[in-house]
């Protein structure tokens, strides 16, 4: 994930002033390359002299030590070190007897680092014992490798071949070394998560254990100030009964106090399967609500998973049908049992008018729903000539009836809705409101309140319990995913319109009219907020408008003035200094109080933004956040909204809700699973990484004479 405050971070001060109190010198070399900036909230970050990086220092009264610093001198990281070392490299090889002694060269200066041991070339960094066992819990979090791994004695061996000097640790000081990883990112992240503008939505995810313990996973998702999406995990904790009524209550409540966020919550996404969800999710509405932190009274506060419900529908009309697919997939086995079968059967299809079948014969994994309805579909395709081959082969006794195949037809009629639709999740990198509810609104179950009117005559009664499921989802999340579309700029109300019209007949007036007055009662709440003074705005539409049609790239559209937004951080660049803020600032209060119309209504009844390819409707907020502030606050936490906590490629899963987590990390403690999860995911997503992380491949060949050894622990 790219980094939200590495680029644009500005520091308060050039230097941290000296403090009253008298401290000792700093001792270690790392600072002859680094100088220390106080930045807000008595914090301070350490800047590299050479590449201008900053490094996350010090907060109150923790210190983040120097290790990440050494690393950014001594790994090649920093990019003008590395310019160096390859410009030494090139004299040494240039130069005649570098080898042995005199010469005219000079040899390449050293660099002094805490070692382990003696040694060490010219200008070879030395050996950092505990950087490599930093490096090696790293490398166990991040790629899931048990930590027992460091006790196994092929790797002792494995890693003694690499470097002799390196001591491998112990399970325990692995663990520890892990925990203490977890504890300094976490204290990084809490920085970055205090200073969010905006609100924070959950996703609550379950684990199972082999035992009867539970983990609850919560996982923080939000625009940041730069209209990036981001997401971390918050908290990974072991409950004894995850399905509990007050168990998961309790850990949100818990995890929401720990990073200061009981304030700052939006919306909660849960899963379909647990059996008290209306009663712990009422209850933890009516704790919040008493706190009066939840917007429009806590309407948008619970969010049904949309692929778990997909998958629920999905999975109940193929189990109306088990016998069916019993004999399709056995059709399919004894065709595909023998190269004669599948040719002979290709033979009669092309008989019998058709082109070759082979590629049509699919088996499917009957753990994924998908494949079923792949293989069901495949073979209704087929139907005929499976009807010829009962008649002309007597040891095929698994074909399927006429009265089957018309059940076959019925049900893939409707699973084809919910296929289109879980494609739609995958095809995409965001399962967020905005960008599922195109397909949403209208419907994609065909399964809405105003569809029951036809389409259930072949199997009227798993078409009846589809109907029901998907109603009690769409009166759960239809007014989210409705005011998610009216964010953007290329729908607005008119796709709510057009859709409910479909759905509701003559009732869409009436529902039409719930999403409008559920977005301007939304909007009254964040006018309620307080929201410093924008200067006066400069009109961007046409600008982004015209930069979308000849380019593909919104984001290509360069403007000094986008992503200050609500926080008046544009004022100096719309001031263009000139010496006349003070007038854009009363400019901009006189226009907003001579209006007569509120942002919302200005934003409705503009045009729709062209949908051309390309189009990034975070950018384009972040382009109109000075004209429309109060509206961008509330479009930046309405987008974070997700409607999916199933991984992309788990959406077509046929397993319950909750996730098993494997035998190994039950038996470790909570506090080092939490630890291991939780390190995990931040060490691939924090934007304090300068490079990405390195999966199985080998350094790249300008840097591994020099640093094979360390890269390789």
């Amino acid at each position: 994930m790219v980094g939200i405050f590495d680029g644009d971070y500005q520091p308060l001060a050039i230097e941290a002033p000296p403090s009253s109190k008298r401290r000792g010198r700093k001792k270690s070399e790392v600072w002859e390359h680094f100088t220390v900036e106080s930045v807000a909230s008595g914090s301070t970050r350490a800047r590299c002299k050479r590449c201008d990086q900053t490094f996350a220092y010090s907060s109150g009264t923790k210190i983040a030590g120097t290790s990440h610093l050494k690393r950014h001198i001594a790994m090649g990281s920093c990019p003008r070190i590395r310019e160096e070392k390859k410009h030494q490299h090139q004299q040494l090889a240039l130069t005649p007897g570098s080898g042995g002694g005199g010469g005219s060269s000079e040899p390449p200066a050293k660099r002094r680092y805490r070692s382990s041991g003696g040694g060490g070339g010219g200008g070879q960094v030395g050996f950092d014992q505990e950087h490599c066992c930093e490096e090696l819990a790293k490398m166990i979090a991040m790629e899931e490798y048990p930590l027992h791994m460091v006790e196994h004695p092929a790797f002792t061996a494995f890693v003694q071949g690499l470097q002799p000097r390196f001591r491998v640790p112990s399970f325990s000081v692995m663990e520890s070394e892990i925990i203490a990883i977890y504890r300094r990112e976490k204290q990084s992240l809490r920085e970055i998560v205090g200073g969010i503008s905006g609100r924070v939505s959950l996703t609550v995810g379950l684990w199972t254990t082999a035992q009867t313990l539970g983990y609850v996973c919560l996982t923080g998702h939000f625009i940041d100030g730069d209209w990036k999406l981001r997401r971390w995990m918050l908290s990974f904790t072991m409950v004894s009964s995850p399905h509990s009524e007050n168990a998961l209550s309790e850990v949100i409540g818990f995890s929401l106090s720990d990073w200061s966020l009981t304030t700052k919550l939006f919306t909660i996404t849960l899963d379909n399967y647990c059996s008290s969800h209306d009663i712990y999710s009422a209850n933890l509405r009516d704790h919040l609500s008493s706190k009066n932190t939840l917007v429009l009274k806590g309407q948008l506060f619970v969010v049904r998973c949309y692929a778990h419900i997909l998958s629920v529908i999905a999975q109940d009309l193929l189990a109306s049908i088990h016998g069916v697919v019993y004999s399709v997939r056995e059709s399919l086995k004894y065709v595909k049992a023998t190269p004669e079968r599948e040719q002979r059967f290709a033979e009669v299809h092309r008989r019998l008018g058709g082109a070759s079948a082979a590629a049509e014969l699919r088996l499917d994994v009957q753990s994924r729903w998908d494949t079923t309805y792949l293989m069901l579909a495949g073979a209704l395709e087929l139907r005929h000539v499976f009807a010829f081959l009962e008649s002309s082969d007597a040891d095929y006794n698994d074909a399927p009836s006429p009265e089957d195949w018309k059940k076959v037809e019925a049900v893939c009629g409707y699973i084809k809705l919910l296929y289109d639709s879980a494609m739609a999740i995958t095809a995409g990198a965001r399962a967020d409101g905005e960008s599922l509810l195109p397909r949403g609104v209208e419907d994609p179950a065909g399964a809405g309140p105003g569809s029951r009117r036809g389409g259930a005559g072949d199997d009227g009664g798993a078409a009846k319990e589809m109907h029901e499921k998907f109603d009690k989802y769409w009166k759960d999340c239809s007014l989210v995913m409705a005011i998610a579309v009216v964010m953007d700029p290329r729908f607005k109300m008119k796709l709510v319109e057009f859709s409910f019209t479909k759905i509701y007949d003559d009732d869409a007036e009436r529902y039409i009219k719930v999403v409008n007055d559920g977005i301007h009662d939304l909007f009254l709440d964040y006018v309620a907020q307080p929201l410093p003074l924008t200067p006066a705005y400069t009109d961007q539409h046409s600008h982004y408008a015209a930069g979308a049609r000849n380019s593909p790239e919104a984001g290509s559209v360069d403007d000094g003035t986008a992503g200050a937004g609500a926080n008046g951080g544009a004022a100096a660049a719309l001031s263009s200094g000139d010496g006349l803020l003070d007038f854009d600032m009363y400019i901009s209060a006189s226009a907003v109080g001579h209006q007569g119309k509120s942002e919302l209504d200005q934003y409705l009844e503009e045009a729709l933004v062209p949908r051309v390819e390309g189009f990034e409707i975070l950018e384009w907020w972040k382009l109109n956040e000075l004209k429309y502030p109060t509206l961008a606050k509330m479009a930046r936490d309405v987008l974070a909204i997700p409607m999916s906590i199933v991984p992309m490629g788990s959406v077509f899963g046929a397993g319950g809700g909750s996730r098993l987590l494997d035998d190994y990390r039950s038996s470790l403690r909570p506090e080092t699973v939490e630890a291991l999860f939780c390190a995990r995911d931040w060490l691939q997503h924090m934007p304090t990484r300068t490079e990405p992380p390195r999966r199985r491949c080998p350094p790249p060949p300008s840097s591994r004479r020099s640093s094979r050894r360390l890269r390789a622990l």
